[in-house]
């Protein structure tokens, strides 16, 4: 994980601050309306009144407010499908971190063991199915040798790891010999919301089971991987051990797992989309992988900016600034400074539709480009690759397709 990302802590202060005091100043001016009232002045007290009206009205729009932002129900619905993970790591080697280096969530007391020496981690993760399949961070699980699992009964188990993404930081896991666990249903996080209500469960700094409350702040953010990453920003409380826990809207379906925090501001965490999550879980259970196709390209946005300057003759698409040797874009006769406008007849908006498309294709399939070269059209087929497995690229990086 960059620098960026370490411990933060949240307080929601501010609206508690608000409610609380609109509360209390519509409970005051009552109070002075009923004092202060005599019939010679009928039109201060009518004025009071109107004012008192108009605070009460905010204080039951301040009580609405409340009602619909209580996760009571919810939490007593999901927390049971809310499980804590420890691992261990085998000695001798270090967690790699995937996706987050320097993560936070590993566990508090994380001091640097010795390379000989067994290192513990702990996260957080949820049930999907009865049968004991779980949903977690990679990082929370990535090369551990041991993985125990403990339930809201207060059960501990030894749990497997089915597959893993690092692309995405999904882990599956499983418990078994089970078959009647509850399950956190699944949501869909293609209809969120910015400002819409949501709430996290976790085992953060090791307190178990722990709610934390706030809005979704942002859609589709990018961190890491410019070509992949589509996180959900919150600013519900996350800390340490929450990674792998399930952020969860006020319907109570889990719509994102818990990932990554910002040392730069408090109140700014990252969740995984549960849609991502859902599209690899078939492979995970299949493969215990996930396969991604590849053109091996890089690719840029057509904004106003770069129309103009390279008088471009179309306002939408994405532009291939370079081509890696050997790889099916090269092969198939792409160049840079095309513009690709759409793939097997889907218009293509910007750079980040068109690497989503090709990575949910299969590796070995072909893709249909529609393209504009020097200012005419032209089409070609690309025979897909499997996107080769890397680290993180620095962000200044062109998205790789």
């Amino acid at each position: 994980m960059s620098r960026r990302f370490t411990f933060v802590t949240l307080a929601l202060t501010a609206v508690v601050a608000f409610l609380v005091g609109a509360i209390v100043a519509g409970g005051i001016s009552r109070s002075a309306v009923s004092a202060g009232s005599r019939p010679a002045a009928t039109d201060q007290s009518a004025r009071a009144d109107r004012g008192g009206a108009r605070l009460a009205s905010r204080a039951a729009s301040a009580s609405g407010i409340t009602s619909l932002v209580n996760f009571a129900d919810v939490v007593d619905r999901l927390n049971p499908a809310v499980v804590n993970i420890d691992t261990t790591t085998r000695s001798g080697e270090r967690r790699r971190r995937s996706r987050s280096s320097a993560d936070p969530f590993d566990g508090p007391f994380d001091f640097g063991a010795p390379r000989d020496a067994p290192r513990r981690g702990a996260g957080s993760g949820f049930i999907i199915d009865a049968d004991g399949s779980i949903l977690t961070n990679n990082h929370v699980v990535d090369r551990a040798e041991r993985i125990i699992v403990k339930l809201s009964d207060g059960r501990t188990m030894r749990a497997r790891l089915v597959g893993s993404d690092p692309d995405t930081d999904i882990a599956l896991i499983k418990v078994e010999g089970q078959s009647n666990l509850p399950v956190a249903p699944l949501g869909d996080s293609s209809t969120l919301r910015m400002g819409e209500w949501v709430c996290a469960i976790g085992n953060p700094l090791g307190y178990e089971h722990t709610v934390t409350v706030g809005v979704v702040s942002y859609l589709g953010r990018k961190l890491f991987d410019m070509s992949l990453d589509n996180y959900i920003q919150t600013d519900a409380a996350i800390n340490f051990g929450n990674s792998g826990g399930p952020l969860i809207n006020a319907r109570g379906e889990v719509i994102g797992i818990n990932a990554a925090i910002s040392s730069r501001a408090s109140s700014i965490g990252f969740a995984v989309p549960i849609n991502g999550a859902s599209a690899v879980l078939p492979q995970l259970r299949a493969r215990g992988r996930v396969s991604r196709g590849y053109m091996g390209v890089g690719l840029r946005d057509v904004d106003v900016d770069l129309e103009r300057s390279l008088k471009l003759t179309v306002d939408h698409g994405a532009l291939v600034q370079d081509i890696t040797a050997g790889s099916p874009a090269d092969r198939a006769g792409l160049r840079p400074y095309d513009v690709i406008t759409s793939l097997d007849d889907r218009t293509i908006a910007n750079d980040d539709q068109l690497i989503r498309e090709i990575s949910s294709r299969a590796p070995g399939s072909s893709a249909r480009l529609h393209l504009v070269r020097d200012g005419r059209d032209q089409s070609l087929t690309v025979k897909l690759a499997e996107r080769p497995a890397r680290e993180r690229p620095d962000k200044a990086d062109a998205p790789a397709g």
